[in-house]
């Protein structure tokens, strides 16, 4: 039987969901821009300040699974395998998600989030923010996993270059895909250029205990 508190959770997270689903159709029919918070909160069925209770910004709505993404990083740093480095780590991980993530998403619905952040001021700001944020959640995940002082520049350094890393593999991978439709490829070519930029920071990392 479920408690009250699990009950209460799954309704807090279902009312989430739906606002976000939303928000998505809206924001794929319209146009990021066009969209107001009052037009979501209808199309959910739910008040404008419940809205804000999930979503403090428009922008999280459309970004809903960067939480999520960031956990995902966090923990697989440092649950990572004994005696391997944390960019190994996170080069493994970039092989798992290309199997089957919703992360890589080369379909129709992935391309239409693609054009709806390059259409929009707002989301492409935010795009960069996250990106900020994620650097400094994984250079911090890499000190705890291997015992070194949070403000390392070291890790500091190899985070934000395997970030770029990742962001350059997954937008060539898109447009990539725009251009030929093939999902594999995408893929394929996303995988290529984290390998290449893996072997860049391993040479750059040299010395460190982060490779």
């Amino acid at each position: 039987m479920s408690t009250p508190t699990d009950l209460r959770t799954r309704k807090r997270l279902a009312t989430r969901q739906s606002i976000s689903d939303a928000a998505t159709l809206l924001f794929f029919e319209r146009g990021f821009d066009q969209v107001t918070v009052d037009q979501i909160a209808a199309a959910a069925d739910v008040g404008r300040m419940t809205v804000f209770n999930h979503f403090p910004r428009k922008e999280d709505m459309f970004f809903d699974r960067e939480e999520e993404g960031r956990e995902l990083l966090r923990q697989t740093l440092l649950q990572h395998e004994a005696g391997v480095a944390p960019v190994e780590t996170l080069r493994r991980l970039a092989h798992r998600l290309a199997v089957r993530s919703p992360y890589l998403s080369f379909t129709a619905k992935g391309r239409a989030y693609m054009e709806a952040i390059a259409g929009s001021e707002a989301l492409k700001a935010r795009a960069r923010a996250i990106g900020d944020e994620l650097a400094q959640a994984v250079a911090t995940a890499m000190c705890e996993s291997v015992g070194r002082p949070a403000d390392d520049a070291d890790a500091r350094l190899a985070a934000a270059l395997l970030l770029a890393t990742w962001r350059v593999a997954f937008n060539q991978a898109h447009q990539a895909f725009r251009q030929h439709g093939d999902a594999g490829q995408a893929k394929a070519e996303f995988l290529a250029l984290i390998e290449q930029g893996t072997r860049g920071l391993q040479a750059a990392m040299a010395g460190t205990p982060y490779v």
